[in-house]
């Protein structure tokens, strides 16, 4: 391989799934796609090239010099490698995790068209159920596509000095010039459901366990109807198979205290109340299924909780706690608390991130309207998986844009020559690799010579 630099091209689906997938067009007689490459039962299309392509360049920003397209079919000749790798060395993705994801995708597709769906068919000019089942073959490459480059780099790490070497090896004219950036923090809490209402729930699944076990309902059937899992709930609540530690903690330790086939009373979890049945223990893992019904917050319940957030913000404003302690102590959202409250960039890790970096448009437009230092009044939204909760946002601070240096951008430097050593490994994997699958290439396909070694 020439390079390996784009080898988990970050695909924007805003952007893959309104380009159209070309097809032949029976009025000019002339084929608009093609298969440009295949590794074993994998393919490639020329519009997966195109596609990725302009994605490629439209990430290509802050000054970094866009791929060619050679070194993007190089990328996905990689990646389509790495997914027949992983079935050959059972390098697997529940699909549990990729219904997950493929929902949580989804439902930022909504929110940027407003929730409609009717207006999915019109703007992509396909159903939204067949949105999601492009969108899941997209993930579910992407997952194993990282499962397998985990894999291949564990234990891979860098050193200050090899940072600096790095960054020395990078011409001065050639170096990226950053866009502004801001650290943005937030404290999320979920409003406290009312027991009377946890209690209702309960009693409605205690009494879906008593019809299943007299015979006059099938399990599968309460959940296609009743569960609000949205990934399981379809498949008549069947999960699929998990390793230990995978799920909430009260799900599993109700789950492996089951018998073959024995059905739990109601269990609480953060997600809501679930029902649960074992199906199999296999090895390491054990597969079940179940009906979540989620408690919703009443009004009260939710000013409640508006007001404890109000009273958190008039404390961290008058300087009595700071908002990393006051994050960490009370905030909801473990992605962002155990940072002291702060987003950060996923390619870095670093809290100083570009506002294109917030997948939430809410969040962007939001941030965009504060001062810095300022923090905002209780924000009333909606999560994907849990419902209805609120939030604060504290503008820390802004970084003007700036031509890259050692000091100011040292985790982007770190993340960079981490991904570089990364990138060499795959290299040398790459060469051991193709030699256990099928891969033929078209000869349009020949000039960039991706089957060569470095």
């Amino acid at each position: 391989m020439s390079k390996l630099k784009y080898t988990l091209l970050a695909f924007s689906f805003i952007l893959s799934l309104n380009a159209s997938f070309a097809q032949d067009d029976p009025t000019s007689g002339q084929v608009l796609d093609k298969i440009v490459a295949k590794v074993d039962n994998n393919i490639i299309l020329e519009s997966d090239v195109q596609r990725t392509f302009i994605e490629a360049i439209a990430q290509s920003q802050q000054g970094i010099t866009p791929p060619t397209r050679c070194e993007v079919f190089e990328t996905l000749l990689v990646n389509k490698l790495m997914v027949a790798k992983a079935e050959i060395d059972s390098v697997i993705v529940a699909p549990a995790e990729v219904e997950l994801q493929t929902e949580n995708r989804f439902s930022m597709v909504l929110q940027q068209i407003g929730g409609d769906e009717n207006m999915i068919l019109q703007m992509y000019g396909k159903t939204a159920d067949q949105l999601k089942s492009e969108m899941y073959d997209l993930i579910e490459e992407q997952m194993v596509v990282q499962r397998m480059r985990d894999k291949i780099t564990e234990g891979v790490t860098v050193s200050p000095a090899e940072v600096r070497a790095f960054f020395e090896s990078i011409p001065t004219d050639s170096l990226p010039f950053f866009s502004a950036e801001v650290t943005v923090g937030q404290i999320v809490k979920k409003p406290e459901v009312n027991e009377q209402t946890k209690q209702k729930i309960y009693d409605q699944l205690l009494g879906f366990k008593e019809d299943i076990l007299a015979g006059k309902a099938d399990f599968a059937d309460l959940a296609r109807r009743y569960s609000e899992d949205p990934g399981s709930g379809a498949q008549g609540g069947d999960l699929g198979f998990f390793g230990r530690g995978q799920l909430a903690p009260e799900y599993e330790a109700t789950a492996l205290a089951l018998r073959q086939g024995e059905i739990s009373d109601p269990v609480e979890t953060q997600f809501g109340f679930h029902m649960i049945q074992l199906l199999e223990v296999r090895g390491a893992t054990y597969n079940t299924r179940h009906i979540l019904m989620v408690p919703k917050a009443t009004e009260e319940d939710i000013q409640r909780t508006e007001r404890f957030l109000d009273s958190l913000r008039t404390e961290i404003m008058e300087g009595n706690i700071e908002f990393a302690k006051a994050a960490k102590e009370n905030s909801d959202d473990r992605a962002t608390s155990d940072n002291g409250g702060y987003f950060t960039d996923p390619g870095t890790s670093s809290n100083r991130l570009t506002l294109r970096t917030l997948e939430d448009p809410v969040l962007y437009f939001t941030i965009d309207s504060m001062e810095v230092g300022t923090i905002t009044k209780p924000i009333q939204f909606e999560d994907p998986r849990e419902g209805t909760k609120l939030r604060i946002l504290y503008y820390q601070n802004r970084y003007p844009a700036h031509r890259a240096n050692l000091n100011d951008d040292y985790e982007k430097m770190k993340a960079a020559a981490l991904r570089k050593k990364e990138d060499d490994l795959l290299s040398v994997w790459f060469v051991t690799a193709k030699e256990d699958v099928f891969i033929d290439i078209d000869p349009a396909y020949d000039r960039c010579n991706a089957l060569a070694g470095r």
